[in-house]
């Protein structure tokens, strides 16, 4: 049974709200979910193309069990005319790492990684395959209140210390642009990640565990979804993803 509660408060001038969930339970397979990250923004003349195509993901076969794509937005284009309400430093600061853990020469938009690695086959739009034969072990989210619990239970034992990070996306989000590379467009997102939350997971009873606050945004969706993904606090790439709708 889903339950919401929308609170709004007056902060410093605007009108945050919190999102509260409960009894809400999300569960991977054993086998891989992949991880389909693209970084993006809107002030990139080049990207909306690419946004328009993650969106058309929502319709795809085997969404939320085979594949979860997320669009993170990069703040590093701000400067030439139009500032990206859902841009984050952090966001940037993700990419730049890959770039560095791939040896990769630069950053781009927009730029895609699947479980971590550059993935350039949405070009073209061809139809999705993400054939993977691991099997990490099963990522469940538990939902309650404000709160999220998260355990992961390897298939295999693991020496690595661990770090999930929990993602609050949002739908059917447009902004008609005003100035820069987009003037004039309206362009439309979906799957764009609003909040992150991050902690290290810890070993007990057998499996890796973690509670932490389910993130927040400043920005009004129609529809949100959740995401949490689990990798190697040495690494970036993702190990296993779990994640579904919340309304």
């Amino acid at each position: 049974m889903k339950k919401w509660l929308l609170l709004f408060f007056t902060l410093s001038g605007f009108f945050p709200y919190v999102l509260s969930s409960s009894n809400l339970s999300f569960e991977s397979p054993v086998k891989q979910v992949a991880l389909l990250e693209l970084y993006t923004s809107e002030g990139c003349s080049s990207c909306p193309p690419a946004d328009r195509w993650l969106g058309s993901l929502e319709n795809e076969d085997g969404l939320w069990q085979n594949f979860i794509p997320i669009a993170l937005h990069v703040d590093y284009w701000d400067y030439i005319g139009w500032k990206d309400r859902f841009a984050d430093p952090a966001y940037s600061a993700r990419q730049r790492r890959y770039a560095r853990e791939q040896s990769l020469g630069t950053v781009y938009t927009p730029g895609f990684t699947y479980n971590g690695e550059e993935w350039r086959n949405w070009f073209g739009k061809r139809k999705l395959n993400f054939p993977t034969g691991n099997m990490p072990g099963v990522l469940k989210l538990d939902l309650d209140g404000s709160q999220a619990k998260i355990t992961f239970s390897p298939s295999k034992t693991m020496r690595h210390k661990l770090n999930v990070n929990l993602a609050l996306l949002g739908f059917d989000l447009e902004t008609t642009v005003r100035a820069g590379e987009n003037k004039g467009k309206k362009l439309p997102h979906n799957f764009v990640v609003l909040a992150i939350n991050n902690a290290d997971l810890k070993w007990k009873d057998n499996q890796y565990i973690t509670h932490l606050n389910i993130p927040t945004s400043e920005i009004d969706s129609n529809r949100y979804g959740i995401v949490a993904w689990v990798n190697a606090s040495s690494k970036q790439t993702p190990l296993q993803t779990v994640g579904g709708w919340l309304q």
